[in-house]
């Protein structure tokens, strides 16, 4: 079994995640992990999957990207394994004015402290940028590491908020 990670960004439309999942389903590839969002009228999806090789994935989804509207891409990655979790986990939150480098700055803090970002959202709604990201820290830093966010919040004038995150339920 070969793994894939694929990714496809174009203008939204009804269907897309249908036409792709169909055409997947069809080859005999296995959906892990995906992940797929509109960003201000563009969808854009990133999914792994086991199953063929890209070659015959990158021809069966030709016809979806034909009238070059929807790029795709399709590369083999090793896979990772089971591996334990690579720290805590916790939700960090930021709210504020928009402004250049929110993003920048606390990710920063984060990767200085040994934090590793799992999952990073964004959105500007009107004046007002919201940052929601799952992270995973090191054990025992949390604390500090607040402190830290705390100061880097007041240079960018936005509120931060780290928090342990809850189990996921399946």
């Amino acid at each position: 079994m070969n793994e894939l990670a694929i990714t496809l960004i174009g203008p939204d439309r009804p269907g897309i995640v249908a036409d792709v999942a169909e055409v997947l389903a069809r080859l005999g590839a296995n959906l892990t992990d995906s992940t797929m969002t509109r960003l201000r009228g563009h969808f854009a999806m990133t999914l792994i999957c086991t199953g063929p090789a890209a070659a015959e994935v990158e021809a069966a989804l030709a016809p979806l990207t034909s009238d070059g509207q929807l790029v795709a891409s399709v590369r083999a990655v090793v896979p990772d394994g089971v591996a334990a979790p690579a720290g805590e986990p916790y939700v960090l939150t930021v709210h504020g004015a928009d402004r250049l480098g929110i993003v920048a700055a606390v990710t920063r803090v984060l990767a200085e402290a040994g934090g590793n970002v799992t999952d990073l959202t964004t959105r500007l709604t009107g004046r007002l940028y919201v940052v929601i990201a799952e992270v995973d820290l090191p054990a025992g830093t949390a604390d500090e590491l607040t402190a830290r966010l705390t100061r880097v919040a007041t240079d960018l004038d936005v509120e931060v908020t780290l928090r342990p995150a809850d189990s996921d339920l399946l």
